[in-house]
Formats: structure tokens, C-alpha cells, sequence
């Protein structure tokens, strides 16, 4: 697996699978699926300034968009620290793509991005991605009741949490 910077020529590549994974999705991440080309150069234009990164995953051999990831509302100075958002595509889950993508996405964090502590906030009922989290090296921090607006209503989540020092061998 492979991590690296989403550009505005990933939009053939990406909208097939936004739009795959539609229903699947739809449950656990707020707003519609990226499908038009305008709404795509909304999301990447949030990656123009310094609180927000966006990244893909893709398959190393083949170069393959499986998943994607974004590191959000970045804190400097004493905080260091950042949320992370992420999901992978019908046709690309169960795969182990997102766990070894969310772990080099932890090291880029760490590193060249110079953070200190990432965070997830994850639906409880949301297994899989639970799982994910929990092998990414993440833990459990705690609960934050009607946390985010999802799939119409404000849903409950778990807070996971990752520091540089849990996460250097």
C-alpha cells in the first residue's frame, strides 16, 4: 500500500467508487457522496490551506484508489494534534487496504507532518471501522453523546486517540 496527496485528477477514478459505495456509507459519514465534479473541487479545495490534508490509499503494485483518508482540523503549537476521517470502497473492503493505508497515514502524520496525537470519533454500532481503528493502534478514550450530524440525525460516537510515543515501536 501506498499513501500519497488527492488531486482534482483523481475524480474519474474516485466518483465510480463514491458512487458504488453510496449506500454503504451513508450510515456512517456525514453528507452525500462526491459524485458531481464541482462538489469534488469543494473537497479538494479544503486541502489548500494549513487544518486540513487529504489522501488517498492506493494499492502499491497497481497504483489503485482502495480507500482514503483525511487528516482534519489541525492544531499547532502545544496541541500538535489532528482528527482523522476515512473510508474505503464497496468493492475494496475486507481486503487489510485500510489497515496497512491508516498505518502509514499514522507514520506521515507523525513524521513529515510533525503531529503529535490524532484522534477518530467512530459510531459505536460501527464494527468494521472500529476494528480498523483498534489495529491502526488507536484506544479507546471515550464517548461523546450526539457528537456529529449523520445520515440525518446526531449520531453517538466513540473517541479513539493515538499518540507518537504509542505509536513508535
Amino acid at each position: 500500500m501506498a499513501i500519497r496527496y488527492v488531486t482534482l485528477r483523481d475524480f474519474e477514478e474516485l466518483a465510480p467508487l463514491h458512487e458504488e459505495s453510496a449506500e454503504m456509507l451513508a450510515r456512517w459519514m456525514p453528507g452525500a457522496p462526491i459524485v458531481t465534479y464541482e462538489d469534488f473541487e469543494r473537497y479538494v479545495a479544503r486541502f489548500d490551506g494549513p487544518s486540513h490534508e487529504g489522501f488517498l490509499i492506493c494499492r502499491h503494485d497497481t497504483g489503485a484508489i482502495v480507500g482514503r483518508v483525511n487528516v482534519n482540523n489541525v492544531i499547532r503549537g502545544t496541541h500538535q494534534s489532528a482528527t482523522v476521517g476515512y473510508c474505503a470502497y464497496a468493492s475494496t473492503t475486507g481486503r487489510g487496504y485500510m489497515t496497512e493505508g491508516l498505518r502509514l497515514l499514522v507514520r506521515h502524520a507523525f513524521g513529515e507532518m510533525e503531529l503529535h496525537r490524532l484522534e477518530a470519533n467512530i459510531q459505536p454500532a460501527n464494527t468494521p471501522s472500529l476494528g480498523l481503528i483498534r489495529r491502526a493502534g488507536f484506544q479507546r478514550e471515550g464517548y461523546s453523546p450526539n457528537f456529529q450530524f449523520v445520515d440525518g440525525a446526531w449520531r453517538d460516537h466513540e473517541r479513539w486517540a493515538i499518540t507518537a510515543e504509542m505509536a513508535t515501536p
